[in-house]
């Protein structure tokens, strides 16, 4: 067994600094801003404030699925936010999410200005705002929004759990590894009975649960997201391949998946400010 076997937990927990890995210094038991930071704004009523992660990619997935739809007032700005260097912790930031975490978007076509975090949040509003992308019909939209918030509550598993211990923690683990990897392959068990039966996750239409979706599970069967497809066996589960295979070829996804994300692309600084 590689777990360290002698660690009792003290009567009340103290914060160390130099614990917890890759990500240590991101991390911190309270909330608020460290630091005053203006954010930039651009010109579009849209401002996004984000980063290339799973959680970030879908924002930038569905503002250019918007704009390929012709939707021309999802035009948007799109600025770095590197949670390494803390810029998730600047005033402005935290004005906006008072959880740090990104993505983060600012609707200034609003008077005021109209707020919105948790990724999730961000395209049920962009969706009903200009009308696309999510189902109408009650029992489709109810659908929808069951896949939407199961990815929601999945996520922390797969990236916070499986993705940690097995990829970003300081030494390997075996009970968490163990664990969450069950927990993982179950996940990807319960989409590819589903997509067994249906083309998206909503049936024949693709909306904002597949652009939720994908960049966690879809990215992760493609080998795109923590290096684990022959651990996880992750070809076995054909038919999450296969929708991930077929979403990837959409040009907004190519594009969404590259703004914000270092080393995404050679012109990555012309790709933030193309809008």
């Amino acid at each position: 067994m590689s777990d360290k076997t002698d660690y009792t937990p003290p009567k009340v927990w103290q914060w160390d600094e130099n614990s917890g890995g890759k990500w240590a210094s991101i991390n911190r038991p309270i909330a608020g801003s460290t630091h005053e930071k203006t954010l930039p704004i651009g010109e579009h009523p849209l401002q996004l404030y984000s980063l290339g992660t799973p959680n970030g990619v879908k924002i930038t997935i569905m503002l250019e699925e918007l704009l390929a739809l012709g939707v021309s007032e999802a035009e948007y700005d799109a600025f770095f936010i590197n949670i390494g260097e803390g810029d998730q912790f600047g005033s402005d930031f935290v004005g906006i999410n008072p959880n740090s975490k990104i993505p983060a978007l600012m609707d200034h076509s609003v008077s005021p200005p109209q707020r919105v975090f948790e990724s999730c949040a961000i395209l049920i509003y962009l969706a009903e705002k200009f009308g696309q992308l999510m189902p109408t019909s009650a029992a489709d939209r109810t659908a929808c929004l069951s896949w939407l918030f199961w990815q929601e509550s999945s996520a922390s598993f797969l990236g916070g759990g499986f993705g940690h211990f097995y990829r970003y923690a300081p030494y390997p683990m075996e009970y968490p590894i163990n664990r969450y990897t069950m927990e993982a392959k179950r996940q990807l068990d319960v989409l590819d009975r589903h997509l067994s039966e249906h083309d998206y996750i909503c049936g024949g239409e693709y909306s904002i649960a597949d652009i939720a979706i994908w960049p966690w599970y879809g990215r992760l069967v493609l080998g795109e997201v923590y290096d684990a497809v022959e651990f996880l066996d992750a070809t076995s589960y054909t038919h999450v391949t296969r929708w991930a295979k077929t979403i990837a070829t959409r040009d907004a996804v190519k594009l969404g998946k590259r703004i914000n994300s270092p080393g995404g692309a050679d012109d990555d600084d012309a790709i933030r400010e193309r809008h």
